[in-house]
């Protein structure tokens, strides 16, 4: 990926304190409720709802980090076995939590983002077998986060449980997880606002990862069937394919590039951008270092607004 030619949104976005809750955490207090998240993305969230009343732990915190490929250490199934609450996305992004729990005896409280969002899909069977059951869902895409709507029921299921476990602090974890909610409300206006100026506009994506927030923003997906799909299992591209996927390039007002991937055919999508003089706006699957979920997905929005015309 060149980043001098796209527009970076981590340039774009101011940089937060980290909340403690995002990286691999120390041992609860005695007492304490421990969380464990799948990425920091979740772990971000769960602290922001727990606040002082929990130690959260996310298992993958990397931006270089395949969370579809990640394999637990040691210390991550430790982690597992002791946490009170495990909150994670589904879908076969994140495989090695669904795995780990159906071998701990007394699972503890989950919350599934693909669970809450009601998500159903065909299950993609090499997939399921690789993963002991848990397949990918085929024709869904799993990137849950880009979806603002879902990500507020999430914190709202995670205040649920967390009043469970410790109901003498169920008031603040609801206000907590409102709160949280109420800065989703805003960054749903900003993206209302763009949506004003930019439906309609084309947009081609060389990985599935902004899905949900491009449609929220109004853009229409002008790639061809497939090819985001290829780029993200790492499978073949058809020459066929790539050359259907470049001609569209030019017709489109951006395009989105998830860093954390790439090959022959990314670059060849993004070498063809650069000619056209359409812009690009790279996208994470990770929360970066020095975000919370909020000033991160704040980010994104600023990047889509910059580019579009």
């Amino acid at each position: 990926m060149r980043r001098s030619r796209s527009l970076l949104l981590l340039a774009l976005v101011p940089v937060a304190l980290v909340l403690a809750g995002c990286a691999p955490g120390p041992a609860a207090a005695d007492g304490e409720l421990r969380i464990v998240a799948s990425t920091g993305v979740y772990g971000d969230i769960a602290a922001t709802v727990a606040g002082e009343h929990a130690a959260v732990t996310s298992l993958v915190t990397s931006t270089v980090q395949d969370p579809h490929s990640y394999e637990l250490t040691a210390r991550d199934r430790l982690a597992l076995e002791r946490a009170d609450l495990v909150v994670f996305n589904g879908g076969g992004y994140d495989p090695y939590v669904a795995t780990a729990l159906d071998a701990i005896a007394g699972s503890p409280r989950v919350v599934e983002a693909v669970e809450i969002a009601g998500l159903e899909g065909d299950h993609d069977e090499d997939h399921a077998e690789e993963h002991a059951g848990h397949a990918h869902l085929e024709g869904v895409n799993e990137h849950l986060w880009y979806d603002l709507h879902v990500m507020a029921e999430v914190a709202d299921g995670i205040a649920d449980a967390l009043a469970e476990l410790d109901p003498a602090n169920a008031e603040a974890f609801a206000a907590n997880a409102e709160a949280f909610g109420a800065e989703l409300e805003g960054l749903e206006g900003e993206v209302e606002a763009l949506a004003a100026r930019a439906s309609g506009l084309g947009v081609v994506v060389t990985e599935l990862v902004p899905g949900y927030l491009i449609a929220e923003a109004g853009l229409v997906d002008l790639t061809p069937e497939g090819f985001s799909a290829a780029i993200e299992e790492g499978t073949d591209v058809s020459p066929a394919l790539l050359a259907e996927t470049l001609s569209v390039v030019r017709e489109a007002a951006l395009v989105t590039n998830n860093p954390q991937t790439g090959g022959r055919e990314t670059a060849a999508v993004l070498d063809a951008a650069d000619e056209a003089g359409v812009p690009v706006v790279d996208f994470l699957e990770l929360l970066p270092a020095g975000e919370t979920y909020v000033s991160w997905m704040r980010g994104n929005i600023a990047a889509l607004a910059a580019a579009l015309p």
